[in-house]
């Protein structure tokens, strides 16, 4: 895996062992950040189900204020860890440890939560539980969270289809490549 652009173009990251974590490849990230281009500087971004990180650090190689890591699996942590300290970055990023719902729950009801211009998703593919609980705290009870505008994007498998909508999340696009698939998703029914 590498950077695709930005700050840290061309830098290999490292990915968990074994198929519990699967990173995002390079040409989807690459298609995902096409997208993200106008509303990546200056953003702050929310990786949940972070894995390597690599989502999160392209966000940041391309300008994001700050990134948001979510991550429970304690190899993906480890692993997350040292491509942050292989590449220098020590500031601009937080990492939660614990689960998506946890963080979710927690984050949404503080007097003054930390609001996000882009959420991006990707639990495992298997796990449609995974996709339906955030994306439906997303939309219901975390919704606080959001940023004016915001945009939320879920990773899954292209013949698995997410729903329409999740509480105030409604669906804006569908970009399919390969085996996978990107959902973005806005409040209402704003553009992306």
């Amino acid at each position: 895996m590498r950077i695709i652009a930005g700050s840290l173009r061309s830098r290999t990251l490292v990915a968990p062992p074994g198929l519990a974590t699967r990173p995002t490849c390079d040409r989807l990230r690459e298609t995902l950040f096409n997208v993200l281009a106008p509303r990546t500087a200056g953003a702050s971004f929310l990786d949940l189900y972070a894995g390597s990180g690599a989502v999160g650090i392209e966000a940041l190689s391309r300008g994001a204020a700050s990134v948001t890591f979510v991550e429970r699996a304690p190899a993906a942590l480890k692993v997350l860890h040292n491509n942050l300290v292989k590449l220098g970055l020590a500031e601009g990023f937080r990492i939660h440890p614990g689960s998506v719902g946890a963080f979710l729950r927690r984050a949404a009801p503080g007097p003054k939560p930390e609001l996000y211009e882009v959420v991006f998703l990707d639990p495992p593919y298997d796990d449609a539980e995974e996709y339906a609980s955030a994306l439906g705290l997303l939309g219901d009870a975390s919704v606080g969270l959001l940023a004016p505008g915001a945009l939320v994007i879920a990773e899954h498998r292209r013949k698995e289809r997410l729903e329409d909508s999740y509480g105030s999340l409604k669906r804006t696009r569908l970009l399919e490549q390969g085996d996978a698939a990107l959902s973005f998703y806005a409040v209402g029914s704003s553009p992306n």
